[in-house]
């Protein structure tokens, strides 16, 4: 017997799919999933099958004259009136409406994204958190959250060689409990980031390393978003990001760790 999905969040994510409301990346996990989880996809058949009976069953009905009549009035819409040369020139009507509401929703789009990031070329700490935080949740959303699982520094860090212009630095926190676990590559910005795999219990910690040539060093600095911790800071070139859903104080003790523990090869 094939039972149902186990937790509510598997059952919002796959809505979110059926509803063209993931990006790319995640709808590929999602694929993948449904691919390898027969419960997934019995739940995927029966909510397409409830969509399709809802839509021929329960036909769409136009909006009585009464309503029609309301929204009109609300909306300034009015019919033309008669002049001695014919009707008026303009009478706005539900078509004109809806293009005028499309228009402006694309302008306000623009604009917004103008005043939001005046700078693609440079993201901002915020714009790039955000980057973070979805390429964490994509991962712990996969099959596993690394390309390469590995607890050794000296298999990890080669898988990179070939695949990124250079490995990331790699140390050993495992007598602090925090474990190596592997690697992945994630991408940042449109630029393929790497991404060391730490654990902490039953805590996932994503480390991504994003190139950052013009930034000086920095002392870490916190954020939280969406429910998850952020330890940020920068060294010789390289913006180090931190995510995981455990308890900031521990977080930052991973991150202070990492940066004053050397590498080994």
């Amino acid at each position: 017997m094939i039972k149902s999905p186990s937790t509510q969040d598997d059952i919002v994510l796959l809505n979110a799919y059926l509803d063209d409301e993931l990006d790319a990346a995640a709808a590929l996990a999602m694929e993948r999933r449904l691919a390898a989880d027969p419960a997934l996809a019995a739940e995927r058949d029966r909510i397409e099958a409830l969509r399709t009976a809802l839509r021929e069953r329960l036909p769409r009905e136009a909006p009585s004259p009464e309503l029609r009549a309301r929204i009109e009035r609300a909306v300034g819409i009015r019919p033309a009136r008669p002049t001695l040369f014919g009707p008026t020139l303009f009478r706005p009507t539900w078509g004109t409406l809806a293009a005028s509401i499309a228009a402006t929703a694309i302008v306000a789009s623009l604009v917004t994204s103008h005043v939001v990031a005046p700078n693609i070329t440079e993201p901002t700490p915020r714009a790039e958190a955000g980057a973070v935080l979805s390429s964490h949740v994509r991962a712990l959303m996969a099959p596993q959250p690394t390309d390469v699982a590995s607890s050794d520094r000296h298999t990890v860090k080669p898988w990179f060689n070939g695949r990124l212009p250079q490995a990331p630095r790699v140390v050993n926190l495992d007598a602090s409990g925090f474990p190596l676990a592997g690697g992945r590559i994630d991408v940042i910005d449109g630029n393929p980031a790497p991404t060391l795999v730490y654990k902490r219990r039953q805590h996932v910690i994503s480390l991504i390393a994003v190139a950052a040539p013009d930034r000086g060093d920095t002392s870490s600095s916190r954020d939280a978003q969406a429910g998850y911790n952020m330890v940020r800071w920068t060294d010789h070139g390289v913006a180090y990001w931190a995510i995981s859903d455990l308890n900031a104080t521990e977080l930052e003790e991973f991150a202070r760790l990492f940066r004053v523990t050397a590498a080994d090869g």
